[in-house]
């Protein structure tokens, strides 16, 4: 017709999809994919079964548990070892929380289906737990990422499994509750990521909110203790923390007391430099954290005692007074190399330098937990990278070798639920949920594991105790 606009078709090119005007971009799907992740998930189990996850085959040459120990020491501060060989010297289920290497060695030798997820890769039971959001609200999620890398997403289902049976053990639980908790884990990994691969992207993405969790997760029997959990952590803040840790010095500045051996004050050319890193730690943060800080005085600088994995690490403590003298308090905590560094290329992945370890923690955090500390970021102290984040910031945690026998397998299944939530953030539930399935066959071969790897653990464990009873090993308990 004349005058009209001719239309001249466009013959398809590499990069449209065949019959589509849009190109496929880059960092988006490709169109038409429906069920192929699940599908393929599922031909997963033709090359490993899903039954050849309950193997436990240590290598040889697996170093003995006082190598691995002392091994982990290496590059830690001197004096501070002996404390985390005391903690972990004090049951199997500490051992197990500060031997993340350990376990990675082991690992390395055990069935993986190829599929990488960034990991937490120290998912034990401790390691969840709660803290406030940026209006104060509390969340639940995984808490720690000292050891974070894309990696076998198995290595943390069978890290938090064994876990499971250890503390269960240390409650005095019995045998077939300890089992039951790993196998209630997997469990609930398994079904969250079958509900996830169910949902439209942005839902699953943000699923089982916490207030839905327990009765996702049928965790009736934690609500107490949880509770009381919320209640400590409420108060667990930079004010209390502050309240406790500082006094007004005789130039009328607050300062941090020396509660030796867990908090002591430096010197002042070390105040300054860790106080001076804090300029390239807000070039991490968002902008609009920045107007935040500025209204902020750094006062002190002290050095603090961290958890059992972490101790020997440089781990500080910045105090920051507002214009009311309202403290808020930040952790200048070192970041190491991923214990899980060495083995992940026996596994199948690539085991690439992280460039700036602060920054791999805290990408690596951001990536699995649903919301993340404001204020999380890193920097480099003296040449070493650190992360930064809030101190106290309202956290608190079940201590899964307290609970009691009727609640162990509900904190498996709660657990377990987070941890699916936080894997489907870096890899498509549709394809583990493909893998993983609807019978129970996972969960029989990871709770075998668990109970074999525990059993191994104890015998580390009490090869550890007779090197400190012997002297040949030096632990400070108690601390």
């Amino acid at each position: 017709m004349a005058g009209a606009e001719q239309v001249v078709p466009v013959k398809p090119a590499a990069g449209y999809d065949r019959g589509m005007r849009i190109p496929v971009v880059p960092g988006f799907a490709r169109r038409g994919d429906g069920g192929s992740a699940k599908a393929e998930g599922k031909s997963l189990r033709a090359r490993v079964p899903r039954s050849s996850h309950g193997a436990l085959v240590l290598a040889p040459g697996r170093p003995d548990a006082v190598q691995a120990v002392e091994e982990s020491n290496r590059g830690r501060v001197p004096e501070l070892t002996p404390i985390r060989v005391g903690r972990m010297a004090a049951s199997p289920f500490a051992f197990l929380r500060g031997a993340a290497g350990l376990m990675a060695h082991d690992l390395a030798g055990t069935a993986v289906t190829g599929v990488g997820a960034q990991i937490c890769g120290d998912a034990h039971a401790a390691n969840f737990g709660l803290y406030a959001d940026a209006r104060g609200r509390l969340v639940i999620d995984l808490n720690d990422f000292d050891e974070t890398a894309v990696g076998p997403w198995e290595w943390d289902v069978k890290r938090l499994a064994a876990s499971l049976v250890l503390a269960g053990r240390e409650a005095g639980a019995g045998e077939d509750v300890c089992r039951e908790a790993a196998f209630d884990a997997v469990g609930a990994y398994r079904r969250t990521m079958r509900l996830m691969a169910k949902l439209p992207v942005l839902d699953a993405w943000n699923a089982i909110a916490d207030e839905e969790l327990v009765s996702h997760t049928d965790a009736r029997d934690l609500v107490g203790t949880l509770e009381r959990v919320s209640e400590k952590a409420r108060n667990n803040t930079s004010a209390r923390f502050a309240a406790k840790s500082t006094e007004t010095g005789p130039d009328g500045r607050r300062r941090f007391v020396d509660a030796p051996p867990v908090l002591r004050r430096v010197p002042d050319a070390e105040a300054a430099a860790v106080a001076g890193a804090l300029g390239a730690y807000l070039g991490t943060l968002s902008e609009d954290r920045l107007p935040l800080l500025a209204r902020y005085v750094i006062h002190d600088v002290a050095f603090r005692v961290v958890g059992t994995g972490s101790v020997g690490t440089r781990s500080y403590v910045v105090l920051l007074l507002d214009h009311r003298g309202e403290p808020l308090v930040l952790q200048v905590k070192e970041a190491r190399p991923s214990a899980l560094l060495p083995y992940l290329p026996k596994a199948g992945f690539e085991a690439a330098g992280a460039g700036h370890e602060g920054r791999r923690v805290v990408l690596g955090q951001k990536r699995m937990q649903v919301v993340s500390d404001i204020l999380l970021g890193w920097t480099t102290v003296e040449d070493q990278p650190f992360q930064v984040r809030q101190f106290r910031n309202r956290k608190g945690s079940v201590d899964p070798a307290a609970l009691a026998a009727d609640q162990l397998d509900d904190y498996g299944r709660m657990t377990g639920a987070l941890l699916a939530r936080a894997h489907a953030h870096s890899v498509d539930p549709r394809l583990l949920a493909g893998y993983c399935g609807k019978s129970d066959e996972l969960d029989e071969a990871v709770a075998s594991f668990a109970v074999a790897y525990a059993d191994r653990t104890e015998a580390d464990h009490a090869r550890l105790v007779a090197a400190v009873r012997e002297g040949r090993v030096a632990a400070e308990l108690g601390v």
